[in-house]
């Protein structure tokens, strides 16, 4: 078993299950990823949130796999791994990565695809394909610095370092730096505390906000106008409406 799944309360848990190996992004693995966000992706779940079995949340790539691979071998196992990553970012509800230890190269690089991160506070966090003489593969020169900006994704990169959970919770690498002695019940609390069940007009957020980073002002205040009339449309836009009008506390339901 690499890699695990099960539902709590409308919520799917995915562990990554190779304690030995630091949790390490194998074949076998993401192979497994696949899986599991295939079936999760046809689910009206209220989120998803990804951790690690053991003391680490993921290493990054099992770096045994990547000697005497050919060009071709390297790229279609970069696309492969892109494409895992982009289906996790565009899932249609938000998804938390609980890092519970270390998340370096491909752990931190899924770590970026969910929507949210918290970390505890042994947690390190870094880039550091540098080291090896590669550079991130699976989205990290593109997602890190929609994240934290230009300059601090250069140097994060550049110099391979591995950063405290303070210091990314400074800079908006993390949301939230949390005691994990069980990670997903903190995962649980920290999804507690952003909204309500979730309505359906979270999922208009994050899509706008998503697309801001590569759409002009124009485009984006249109996108954002859509949404908007979307969401106005949901019985979650009624029942909020009413309920504040009515001075109770609102009941959706995400339809």
């Amino acid at each position: 078993m690499c890699a695990e799944l099960h539902y709590e309360d409308n919520i799917a848990i995915i562990i990554l299950d190779r304690p030995n190996a630091r949790n390490a992004l194998n074949a076998q693995m993401i192979e497994k990823l696949q899986a599991i966000v295939a079936e999760i992706s046809v689910l009206k779940l209220r989120a998803a949130i990804f951790t690690g079995a053991g003391k680490a949340f993921c290493a990054g790539a099992d770096i045994a796999e990547l000697l005497n691979k050919s060009s071709e071998e390297h790229l279609n196992k970069i696309q492969i791994g892109q494409k895992l990553f982009q289906q996790i970012h565009e899932l249609k509800f938000p998804t938390l990565a609980c890092i519970n230890g270390m998340a370096l190269g491909g752990g931190m690089e899924l770590a970026l695809a969910c929507t949210f991160r918290i970390c505890s506070p042994s947690a390190g966090l870094g880039l550091p394909e540098i080291k090896l003489g590669l550079i991130p593969g699976y989205g990290g020169t593109q997602r890190l610095p929609r994240l934290i900006g230009q300059a601090k994704a250069l140097e994060l990169m550049v110099s391979g370092k591995i950063i405290s959970a303070e210091e990314a919770l400074k800079i908006g690498l993390v949301n939230q730096v949390v005691e994990m002695e069980s990670p997903i019940q903190s995962g649980r609390t920290y999804l507690d505390s952003l909204a309500p069940q979730f309505p359906a007009s979270i999922q208009q957020i994050i899509q706008a906000v998503q697309a801001a980073t590569d759409l002009n002002i124009q485009d984006g205040l249109a996108l954002e106008a859509e949404l908007f009339v979307q969401s106005s449309q949901t019985a979650d836009a009624t029942e909020g409406i009413k309920s504040f009008l009515e001075k109770r506390t609102a009941n959706f339901t995400q339809c």
